[in-house]
């Protein structure tokens, strides 16, 4: 009877530590103690410039698109003033320009009516110079008229010559006028551009919460002239909060991305809040110098977070707090049920 008893109690025992062991937890279910956390996010200047306000404290709740300081903008909008002026200019230069193509355009339809002027001049003085040699060889006409045709007709092709240099050259100048309008048009766009970049700088000098969260630090302080990138406020982003454990090989060895993790943080162990795995370690963190032995591999531990979901945290959102420490339990295999003390009242 004894020895029966004896039997059963080492079956007994042998079974608790197979659904049981590593703590407690039954095959399939695995833990880590982890500790809550979040990313960090940086509210900086873009422009190096002096603090005009600051309008959160830390510890404060921020919601997205939130103002939460203010820089000094007198420098940049004397800019955007000098930039608007410049505009102007450059838009009475267009139309200066383009009204120097019309007046170019007008000098070259002049040039194209003395050119067909002289051609026809040139072309009478031809003519009367080919009668005059037919005249000439009948002794009609004298042989100074036949010189002084001839003249003629040199003479008016020369001028023909003359006028289409004048036609060249006003086509010249109206493309020369047509270059300054693109030229006057390119400053008229540099100008826009410039106004567009200071009127970007002074929207930017208005620090905005890019996610909902809450103010840790406040960094630098109204009045302090910071340099470009100078960090003003530290924000802890509440729409991305997990838990980062660590499991060892033969355990992380078995996590898939998406596998359910049940996390119970030390302030609040009634509560289990339910989180997915998001990332598994492809290094071990912890390695000894040297693995040689199955041993040694067992050593080896991987970092998992476990990523609680977004829609979970705006629902509790002012309640989110980060550095909280806890435990995270993971089920590497989907078909094993949770055990019951993780089966309590789960946060939804």
């Amino acid at each position: 009877m004894i020895a029966a008893l004896v039997a059963l109690a080492v079956i007994g025992g042998y079974y608790a530590w197979q659904t049981y062991g590593r703590g407690g937890l039954p095959e399939g279910i695995a833990g880590g103690n982890g500790r809550i956390e979040a990313t960090d996010i940086d509210i900086s200047t873009k422009i190096a410039g002096r603090i005009q306000d600051i309008l959160v404290n830390e510890g404060d709740f921020v919601t997205a698109n939130q103002i939460l300081a203010k820089m000094d903008t007198e420098q940049l909008e004397a800019k955007a003033r000098q930039a608007e002026a410049e505009l102007q200019r450059a838009l009475i230069g267009v139309d200066a320009s383009k009204s120097l193509v019309k007046q170019r355009e007008a000098e070259r339809t002049a040039a194209a009516a003395v050119v067909a002027q002289k051609e026809a001049a040139l072309d009478a003085a031809k003519k009367k110079l080919a009668r005059s040699e037919q005249l000439v060889l009948t002794r009609t006409v004298s042989q100074q008229v036949l010189d002084d045709d001839r003249a003629s007709a040199d003479g008016a092709t020369a001028a023909v010559a003359v006028a289409q240099a004048q036609l060249a050259a006003a086509e010249a100048a109206i493309s020369a006028s047509q270059a300054q309008v693109v030229d006057a048009e390119a400053s008229v766009a540099a100008a826009r551009a410039a106004i567009e970049s200071i009127k970007a700088d002074i929207n930017d000098s208005t620090l905005k919460s890019p996610r909902n969260g809450r103010v840790q630090y406040r960094v630098a302080q109204p009045g302090e002239v910071l340099s470009a990138g100078g960090r003003v406020l530290n924000l802890v982003d509440l729409e991305e909060v997990y838990m980062t454990f660590f499991l060892p090989t033969i355990e992380a060895g078995r996590v898939a991305i998406g596998s359910d993790v049940r996390l119970v943080l030390d302030a609040a162990p009634q509560y289990i809040v339910p989180a997915k795995v998001s990332f598994v370690a492809d290094v071990a963190q912890f390695t000894p110098k040297t693995v040689e032995t199955e041993e040694e591999r067992l050593k080896l531990m991987f970092r998992v977070k476990a990523q609680i979901s977004p829609d979970l945290l705006r629902k509790y959102i002012q309640q989110v707090k980060t550095g909280l420490p806890g435990m995270a339990y993971v089920r590497l295999d989907p078909n094993v049920e949770w055990p019951a003390n993780l089966q309590g009242q789960l946060v939804q």
